[in-house]
């Protein structure tokens, strides 16, 4: 018997149908799981988190103008640098909400919050608001009645869920795609008045800029328009949108690049306690960016708030604070390599890929005061490899070309994949190890030329190993090169391949 029995819900015209258990979200590395069990955390959480689009290293934060509206954060792991990718929901009426994943804001002087699971408004109790005609009518006359600006966002709110549910459950029928469009241009109607018509509502403004900026709910991507709605809701203090402001000055998206203003609005977002504008602040002050000159004491005050308020969308702070304590020469705090350890872990355990990646190498080499653990280790690279990050993956070929006994089964097959992996995300190291593993025949067929495309690559990039390499080949000829000797863990860290 399936632990989950399907259970009777009610269709948008009032049928009865079915729904079982929600589908599994995603394939994950058997690998994955293991190390989440020793590293005491719990199950993946379904898919990529979608976080706020901002440089962890406090410079160019953007990719593209889209990348304000939702992506997904990484960083190379000095924290000195970052790129932002962009992804889009596929779905035309798919609201922000889904794709930008922000902390919910309460509107000041209320107590209601923006999240209908758990809003009870004026007008109608959303705590589990089922999805029929028949409510949505009744729910429509009993909002115009309540004169509560929030009550009515909310109410916009649910007509998009309303039309994404019905639309989901009614694919083939034309009646319930209609239908879902016309809850939908209502939804927006009620949103633009919100936003636009007398004392204009800061979250309604905010939700209307990611709209254009998105082209979330079938609108026409326009910056400027985000950009200004953006800045209406800023001027009335909303802290999310003061720092999407800062943003858009600093890329110039909607609007001129303002280096000046862009640090402005991010001092103004850190203010009203925006968790991504303390982080950016304190990066700008730390490294004299936007033209503001450093200012260490107070860019590690920043610093220190943004990470009190740490989450899994929002990490970066931890990790920046890390990489301060960590360092032995550093004069900004000072030198505690076991409190540098506690915050790579606390961001780790957030997810964070830099630091992760980072504790794989504390245990793999028994640095900051932690021992030498293979175990720890390959868990850590696991944790980070397995949500893209090439350095990690790198590492892992390392430990499969040598194995770790008791621990991880030496596999020749898996060090050249996982070496392939990082080498296509453009990683030199891993781009020279790969041709490494072609000259040599480690988990593939020896093959000189294809060797030397790859070295090629990295030498392109100015690896010097790979050039070095290339002119070694080209010195000794074909005869010689039988000779080369697989690397163990053993060997020095300039001489090993995997490092």
């Amino acid at each position: 018997m399936s632990p989950h029995p399907p259970q009777q819900y009610q269709g948008w015209q009032g049928q009865q149908y079915q729904q079982g258990p929600p589908a599994n979200s995603g394939y994950h590395n058997p690998l994955y799981n293991v190390a989440s069990d020793v590293l005491g955390m719990g199950p993946p959480s379904g898919g990529p988190s979608m976080s706020r689009s901002m440089g962890p290293g406090g410079g160019p934060p953007m990719s593209s103008a889209s990348s304000i509206y939702a992506g997904s954060v990484s960083s190379g792991h000095s924290g000195n640098s970052g790129n932002v990718s962009f992804n889009s929901s596929t779905d035309p009426y798919a609201a922000p909400s889904q794709i930008d994943n922000r902390p919910n804001y309460q509107r000041a002087g209320t107590s209601a919050s923006l999240t209908p699971s758990s809003t009870k408004s004026k007008a109608v109790d959303l705590t589990a608001p089922p999805y029929t005609k028949e409510y949505i009518d009744q729910y429509r006359q009993r909002i115009k009645a309540d004169p509560d600006p929030e009550a009515h966002f909310l109410y916009a709110k649910y007509l998009i869920d309303a039309a994404k549910h019905i639309r989901s459950a009614h694919r083939e029928q034309k009646a319930a795609k209609k239908y879902t469009e016309v809850l939908v241009g209502e939804s927006l109607k009620v949103i633009r008045r919100l936003a636009t018509q007398g004392d204009a509502y800061d979250e309604a403004q905010f939700f209307l800029a990611n709209c254009y900026g998105t082209g979330a709910l079938g609108l026409q991507v326009d910056h400027e328009r985000a950009y200004h709605l953006y800045l209406q809701a800023a001027k009335q203090n909303h802290a999310a949108a003061s720092y999407r402001v800062a943003v858009c000055n600093e890329i110039g998206a909607g609007t001129k690049k303002e280096p000046a203003r862009a640090a402005a609005f991010y001092r103004k977002a850190a203010s009203l306690g925006d968790t991504p504008g303390m982080y950016k602040l304190g990066m700008i002050l730390l490294h004299g960016l936007n033209g503001e000159a450093k200012n260490p004491r107070e860019a590690i005050s920043w610093l220190k708030r943004a990470s009190e308020q740490a989450d899994e969308e929002n990490p970066h702070s931890v990790h920046e604070l890390a990489l301060l304590y960590e360092n032995p020469s550093g004069q900004l705090v000072p030198y505690d390599p076991a409190y540098a350890r506690s915050l790579l872990t606390q961001a780790g355990q957030l997810g964070y890929t830099p630091s992760q990646y980072k504790l794989g190498q504390c245990f793999e080499y028994g640095n900051l005061t932690c021992p030498v653990d293979p175990k720890r280790s390959i868990a850590w690279y696991t944790k980070a490899a397995e949500k893209g990050d090439s350095e990690a993956e790198l590492a892992l070929s390392g430990w499969y070309l040598t194995g770790s006994e008791g621990i991880l089964k030496q596999s020749d097959s898996e060090a050249y994949l996982w070496a392939r992996r990082a080498a296509n995300k453009g990683l030199s190291k891993a781009e020279y190890a790969v041709g490494y593993y072609a000259e040599v025949g480690i988990g593939i067929k020896q093959d000189i030329e294809f060797a030397k495309k790859w070295y090629m690559r990295a030498a392109a990039q100015g690896n010097k190993r790979a050039m070095n390499r290339l002119t070694e080949m080209k010195r000794m000829g074909a005869a010689k090169r039988g000779n080369i000797a697989r690397p163990t863990r053993q060997q020095d860290g300039d001489d090993c391949i995997i490092s």
